[in-house]
């Protein structure tokens, strides 16, 4: 019980010399220049401005892409939620291989889009189709654009994932995506 005590208040007096500032260094009372300097140069800065275009490079990998008949899917063709999906969303048994591993590895480019729209992301959606596409919302204040992003993770390595970024502010209920049926 002693140590704990001693520790604690070790542990507090360290603290309070860093906040009030005792080392002889940086007196409290400081006026320099220098402090100064760093004050003003604070109340003149201006904050970074808004993006209005995704920048692609910081999302682009260097992988290859590979054409869909080549690519060996983790899920087979004729597996019980490979014909589930076709059946479902009315496609064939490849596209719905296809679909559902894009489909589960779409967090990969997503999140890096994510990193730079901030809060002028609205919602994304996946749609079912023969052309499986990533459709990213934003507010208005980020410009349309497109890409063709090539996945570099082990999942879905060398599949081509097309993502839309549309300025349209639409947020979908409950924050689900296109799947929300299923």
């Amino acid at each position: 019980m002693s140590k704990h005590l001693i520790s604690m208040i070790i542990i507090s007096v360290a603290s309070i010399s860093v906040l009030i500032g005792c080392s002889s260094d940086n007196p409290i009372n400081s006026n320099s220049a220098t402090d100064e300097q760093s004050v003003e140069s604070s109340d003149t800065a201006t904050p970074a401005a808004p993006i209005n275009d995704i920048d692609w490079s910081l999302v682009a990998t260097d992988e290859t892409p590979i054409e869909r008949a080549d690519y060996d899917y983790p899920f087979a063709i004729d597996s019980q939620n490979v014909q589930d999906y076709a059946d479902y969303f009315d496609v064939d048994n490849a596209t719905a291989q296809h679909n559902l591993t894009v489909g589960m590895a779409s967090n990969e480019p997503l999140s890096k889009i994510l990193d730079q729209l901030g809060a002028s992301y609205t919602s994304h959606e996946l749609t079912d189709d023969e052309n499986m596409t990533l459709i990213i919302h934003t507010t208005p204040s980020i410009n349309a654009s497109s890409y063709d992003y090539v996945f570099d993770g082990d999942y879905a390595k060398g599949l081509t994932l097309p993502i839309e970024i549309v300025p349209d502010g639409v947020k979908n209920q409950d924050g689900a995506d296109s799947h929300e049926e299923i």
